[in-house]
C-alpha cells in the first residue's frame, strides 16, 4: 500500500491554502513546524515542511554571517576615519 492509497492526495486548493499561509510572517514559521512534527499531517507534507525548515534555518545563518561581514566592513571604515578626524 502506498502513500497515496493509505492517506489520500493532497489537492491543488490544499497547496494554495498551504503556501498562502506559509506567506504570513510569524503565522508561517509556526505552521512550518506544525505540520513538521504534527501526528496529523499528510506525510508528503511533513516533509514538505521539514525540508522547508531547513532552508530557513539556512537561510537565517547566511543572513547572519552576511550581516556580520557588513557590520566589520563598516565597523572597520568608520573606525579609521574616527582615527583621522582625532589627528
Amino acid at each position: 500500500m502506498n502513500i497515496r492509497e493509505s492517506h489520500g492526495t493532497i489537492t491543488v486548493g490544499d497547496w494554495v491554502l498551504t503556501l498562502f499561509l506559509t506567506f504570513i510572517p510569524i503565522v508561517g514559521i509556526i505552521m512550518l513546524f506544525v505540520w513538521a512534527f504534527g501526528s496529523n499531517t499528510h506525510p508528503i507534507k511533513a516533509n514538505w515542511a521539514k525540508a522547508s525548515l531547513i532552508w530557513v534555518g539556512i537561510a537565517i545563518v547566511l543572513y547572519i554571517i552576511f550581516g556580520m561581514v557588513i557590520f566589520s566592513m563598516f565597523s572597520g571604515e568608520m573606525m579609521d576615519q574616527m582615527n583621522q578626524m582625532g589627528q
